[in-house]
């Protein structure tokens, strides 16, 4: 299924900073939103400014209209302030995107263990992310980076201990 774009994404004045500050709030929240709908359609966990400023989600070329990369920054800034976005280096030219952040990945894998009745059990972190009972949950496929994130969540809750380094990460569910 393709991306379902909002209606302000079409409209020319949605592409330039507002001056009102409560039209300005309004429209950061319609890209803050814009962003974490379109990277978690994607799967994107990480945004490049340079590609990000060029891609159609900054830029739409229907209307040919593109958000400049001080407003970019901005919008990202508004993310990260939310918990959504960290920056990989102090130039801020690149960022991970947590659409749904750590906390929220462990609950959703927590809930899965619980229904498929794995406490108690050792899984491999390839096992979750990668194995063929996972393919129909949301956190298959998931970058090892976020899913060690969404595990150590679960560990300071008492619900899980991670062990292992490299290919030999494992996790126990209680």
């Amino acid at each position: 299924m393709g991306f379902s774009w909002p209606w302000q994404y079409s409209f020319q004045p949605f592409f330039t900073l507002q001056p009102n500050m409560e039209t300005r709030q309004k429209q950061l929240a319609a890209w803050c939103s814009l962003v974490l709908e379109y990277c978690r359609h994607h799967r994107l966990y990480a945004l490049d400014l340079q590609e990000a400023q060029e891609s159609v989600l900054f830029n739409n070329r229907q209307i040919q209209r593109k958000l400049p990369s001080e407003v970019v920054i901005i919008v990202l800034e508004e993310l990260r302030k939310k918990g959504n976005v960290e920056w990989q280096d102090k130039g801020k030219n690149r960022c991970l995107v947590l659409w749904r952040r750590p906390e929220e990945w462990g609950n959703l894998l927590y809930q899965w263990v619980i229904k498929v009745g794995l406490t108690n059990t050792v899984c491999t972190l390839y096992e979750l992310v990668n194995g063929e009972d996972t393919v129909k949950e949301e956190f298959h496929g998931l970058e090892e980076w976020l899913m060690l994130r969404a595990l150590q969540c679960l560990q300071d809750e008492g619900k899980a201990e991670v062990f292992g380094v490299g290919e030999g990460q494992g996790v126990k569910f209680f």
